[in-house]
């Protein structure tokens, strides 16, 4: 290989170094931040393809997406003086780059000590105006709103945003566990025997609204069947009174057929009457010789 030759494929291999050493590429998960002998330059990167001048430039890049911060475990004193250790997780973002640099010298580890000292201080006076007992209930929820609220908005001058701060787990002494359960223990009794005489209760109610409803249907069924049945009598004896008037011997004939029914139709009924009485009236008519 020639000299020229060896001289050209230098200039190339130096000329692509300083090429692939002027440029960068921000993603859209990321910040970058471009600093100029120490100074900062500029921020407002957009995701793509950046250049910059090797040796006078120095690019830093952050990532923008929620972050999640395990902090230690640290023991807190409640209202009434019973030891917790409690661990929790902070979860942020930096929404301003230049900011968080500039407050933070661009250290994830300086912003988790900030997050520890805002924080273990708004937990230790929370837990300080509670009784061990609020904060294990439904009411630590409302507490660690609260504190992320205040850490945040003391956060914000830092070009950072906590969305959320979390307690993962609290621990207490084996003698005050043993307490809590017991406690606990009782009022989930209280609250089920409560439950139970409300249901006791509303049983009783609804049996109650059923018969009276009952009765109240069984009345004016009552009420129906009898107006169905005074119509029934009174259309019967209009047809008995109708037919009387057509013809009153037939009807009479016809009304003594029912009553010889009526009155012979057990084995066990024994009647004493005279011959000639007027139940036997049409059984005499049947004699021989009379019509």
């Amino acid at each position: 290989m020639s000299n020229r030759s060896l001289t050209i494929i230098i200039i190339v291999a130096l000329v692509l170094g300083a090429v692939y050493s002027s440029a960068f590429t921000v993603s859209e998960k990321e910040f970058a931040i471009r600093m100029a002998l120490g100074k900062f330059e500029k921020s407002d990167f957009k995701p793509g393809l950046h250049w910059m001048i090797p040796f006078y430039n120095v690019v830093y890049k952050y990532d923008k997406r929620l972050q999640s911060y395990d902090a230690p475990k640290q023991r807190y004193l409640t209202k009434d003086k019973q030891p917790l250790d409690v661990d929790y997780y902070v979860k942020w973002r930096i929404v301003n780059v230049e900011t968080f640099y500039k407050k933070m010298q661009g250290s994830v580890y300086a912003a988790q000590r900030t997050f520890d000292s805002i924080i273990n201080k708004g937990l230790l006076d929370a837990f300080g105006e509670r009784t061990m007992w609020e904060l294990i209930s439904d009411e630590r929820a409302d507490v660690m709103t609260q504190i992320t609220d205040k850490a945040d908005e003391k956060i914000q001058e830092f070009g950072i945003k906590i969305v959320d701060v979390r307690v993962k787990r609290i621990e207490m002494p084996d003698n005050i566990r043993d307490q809590i359960f017991a406690r606990m223990i009782t009022e989930r009794k209280k609250e089920a025997a409560k439950f139970r005489a409300e249901g006791v209760g509303k049983a009783t109610q609804i049996k109650a609204e059923a018969e009276k409803s009952s009765q109240i249907l069984l009345a004016k069924a009552y009420e129906d069947a009898q107006k169905i049945r005074g119509a029934g009598d009174a259309e019967a004896a209009r047809i008995y009174a109708e037919a009387y008037n057509k013809d009153p011997e037939f009807f009479s004939f016809y009304r003594s057929l029912q009553a010889y029914r009526h009155s012979l139709d057990s084995n066990d009924q024994v009647m004493v009457l005279e011959p000639d009485s007027e139940f036997f009236k049409y059984f005499n008519a049947m004699k021989p010789g009379k019509k």
